[in-house]
């Protein structure tokens, strides 16, 4: 006897639904992918491993992590945990898990000097792979210079066929003529501004940066703009002001507390001062102005993001930060390096503000204020994708944070910033498997985050040191 015709459609609904579910569990990977994938199992155990899981509370010991289909099935002690029969055992003896990191000052681009300008060009072929690498599953790139390059790689990453990240991209930066850096997008009015916001949005691009010479108006139009779609706007500011830019709605002010023009006394409106660096050289570390700037960003919920590698000084300090010199080509080496060796003993005014900006971006954290991390891979070159992660979370623990904050900074605050708090950020039941496992023990030295051994991406190991390999003396080529 035939079936209703509502049987079969309801069978057939149940064999999409399994197909839905089997297709988002078991994504596929192109033979160049699955080189670098170590362990692919629907059921995988991480046992007796340290978890610092992201939430800003103590690490715990002896824990076991079971992954099922890309999630995160349970965590618990070592001793209470029942392995799954048939799940693939990877013992974590000796080993720290973190949540995969959530960067969000983020390039897929790197220095690249052009004649006397200051340039910077597209490495397509090594920044995703090095981020994923070092442990950061999700990143948003703060400011494009080619966006449609960008979304590419985002599409080729989710289709399994290509290394790296999820990945928030920004549009062009929105900046006025100003400087001469041939890469960089600049917009000829307001109006331009805010046709620029749309134009990209429509392309898939989920953050607007605005930049140093961009004018109130710009702002306004741009945040406007933005938050019709529900998307955010963030800014590397000068001609305006930290204060003025919290008024306009911005959501999130990138270089902690460096790119603030706040404290330049004959400050101009839009124009971005000369003596800004000066202002907060002269400025008391525990100065009631900045204290009364961080409550006002905290009362207009604006985030800020800590890039403090791209800002590191020279003296006494690793030449390519992180570790990451085998990486570069040659040549590009030769060239960071001899710079980097001609600055010690020349910098005391970088590193006395570099010491400023430690104890700033603490307490704003410790006022209740939303502090974010990133890299910025630009700057004098020694800031590389991947290792520079890595020093992000060294460099937090320099200035005073707890190994646990150091890491919620990376982790779960990323996340609660690009609204994915309930996806990812932290170890918990029912959240995407994005995980990372180090051989060693952070809470012994925190430099052991060096030894990345898997990021699990939605549950698939990646082999976190033959990625780095991979990629050793390219950057600087693609």
């Amino acid at each position: 006897m035939l079936k209703p015709f509502y049987t079969i459609r309801a069978c057939l609904a149940a064999v999409a639904l399994y197909c839905a579910a089997a297709s988002a569990t078991a994504q596929t990977f192109t033979p160049q992918v699955r080189e670098y994938i170590s362990t692919q199992a629907k059921v995988i155990a991480l046992t007796d491993a340290k978890v610092i899981d992201g939430t800003g509370g103590p690490a715990k010991q002896h824990q076991t992590v079971i992954l099922r289909d890309g999630k995160i099935e349970q965590v618990g002690d070592a001793k209470k945990v029942k392995v799954p029969k048939g799940a693939e055992v990877i013992n974590c003896s000796g080993k720290t898990l973190i949540p995969g990191l959530v960067m969000v000052h983020e390039h897929l681009y790197y220095t690249i000097p052009m004649d006397n300008f200051f340039n910077v060009a597209q490495m397509p072929g090594t920044f995703t792979k090095l981020y994923l690498a070092g442990g950061a599953t999700t990143i948003r790139t703060a400011g494009s210079i080619e966006p449609q390059t960008d979304l590419a790689l985002k599409q080729l990453i989710a289709e399994g066929k290509f290394i790296g990240p999820e990945m928030d991209v920004t549009a062009p930066y929105i900046e006025r003529k100003a400087y001469d850096i041939p890469a960089l997008n600049t917009v000829k009015s307001t109006e331009d501004a805010a046709e620029t916001v749309n134009f990209w949005a429509d392309r898939g691009c989920t953050s607007f940066k605005m930049y140093m010479h961009a004018t109130k108006d710009d702002l306004k139009a741009v945040v406007r703009e933005a938050h019709k779609r529900n998307l955010k706007v963030t800014g590397h500011l000068c001609s305006i002001t930290y204060r003025e830019a919290a008024e306009l709605g911005i959501d999130n002010l990138e270089h902690g507390f460096m790119a603030s023009s706040d404290f330049v006394s004959d400050k101009k409106e839009n124009e971005c001062p000369d003596g800004a660096r000066q202002s907060l050289l002269k400025l008391e570390v525990n100065s009631p102005k900045m204290k009364e700037l961080q409550q006002y960003l905290i009362s207009k919920g604006v985030a800020v993001t800590s890039t403090l590698p791209v800002f590191e000084p020279y003296t006494g300090r690793e030449a390519i930060l992180g570790g990451g010199e085998e990486a570069l080509l040659p040549e590009v080496r030769e060239s960071v390096v001899s710079k980097w060796k001609a600055a010690q003993g020349k910098d005391s005014a970088s590193v006395a503000l570099f010491n400023k900006e430690l104890i700033w971006e603490k307490q704003f954290y410790d006022a209740g204020g939303l502090l974010v991390a990133g890299t910025d891979p630009t700057g004098a070159g020694r800031t590389i994708a991947g290792y520079a992660n890595h020093r992000q979370v060294e460099l937090l623990v320099e200035g005073g944070f707890s190994l646990e904050e150091a890491i919620r900074i990376s982790t779960l605050n990323g996340a609660v910033y690009l609204g994915k708090d309930k996806e990812i950020g932290t170890i918990e039941k029912g959240k995407k498997a994005d995980l990372v496992l180090i051989n060693g023990d952070l809470e012994k030295d925190v430099k052991q985050i060096r030894k990345t051994e898997t990021v699990f991406k939605n549950g698939v190991g990646f082999d976190s040191q033959k990625i780095f390999m991979s990629v050793k003396g390219k950057v600087g080529l693609n």
